[in-house]
């Protein structure tokens, strides 16, 4: 396997609508709920530097983007796919960390958070330090709800009013890391290293 993970640009916005079908693709096969999302939506993350893009030379074999809400307070890292014939040999887990560090470059300050129903995007964001959480702590922008009205289970979530659906929120809230990483610098103990006094010349 001989691919190159790149932040997209706009040379890769000839790709969106292949994007957009391995997306869906992926969705049907899995049987599970999914955001549909536009060509042009796609190619607009890929011209404003705010995706991912994995090739196998010139094939597009992985993808992924970030979408901002609450006025950049809360970032989302979405649409995150593996092309069948690459799956089970590390590229997702490649491609999110790739996304999740774009997504710290561009707003530093900002909460990252993903909904999801599979157990490995659980997985992948546990090791990069996300918490489950209720949807309640996520955002409350509406354009982020909006974006969910393409999946088959917008139905449960609106019955639930928002606050619960078949995905589960993982949030990573970089105030926190940085809090809890200050108090165990401070618990933090040196060891008292003693010294040797110095040898004694007794003269005769």
């Amino acid at each position: 396997m001989d691919v190159e993970i790149y932040t997209a640009t706009s040379a890769y916005a000839k790709y969106a609508q292949e994007v957009c079908d391995l997306i869906y693709e992926s969705a049907q096969a899995r049987g599970t709920g999914i955001a549909k999302r536009s060509a042009e939506y796609i190619a607009e993350k890929m011209n404003a530097g705010k995706a991912v893009v994995a090739l196998d030379g010139d094939k597009l074999v992985g993808f992924a983007y970030i979408e901002t809400f609450s006025h950049q307070r809360f970032v989302a890292n979405s649409g995150l796919v593996v092309h069948p014939d690459y799956r089970n040999q590390g590229l997702a887990r490649k491609i999110k960390r790739k996304i999740f560090d774009l997504s710290r470059k561009l707003f530093p300050q900002a909460k990252i958070f993903s909904i999801t129903t599979g157990l490995a995007v659980m997985k992948m964001n546990t090791e990069l330090g996300f918490k489950p959480v209720t949807f309640s702590m996520l955002t409350d922008d509406e354009e982020f709800w909006k974006g969910c009205q393409g999946c088959r289970n917008f139905d449960i979530l609106q019955r639930n009013n928002y606050k619960m659906c078949l995905c589960t929120g993982l949030l990573y809230n970089p105030a926190q890391r940085e809090a809890a990483a200050s108090s165990f610098a401070k618990k933090v103990v040196k060891p008292i290293v003693k010294k040797k006094a110095p040898n004694k010349i007794h003269k005769k």
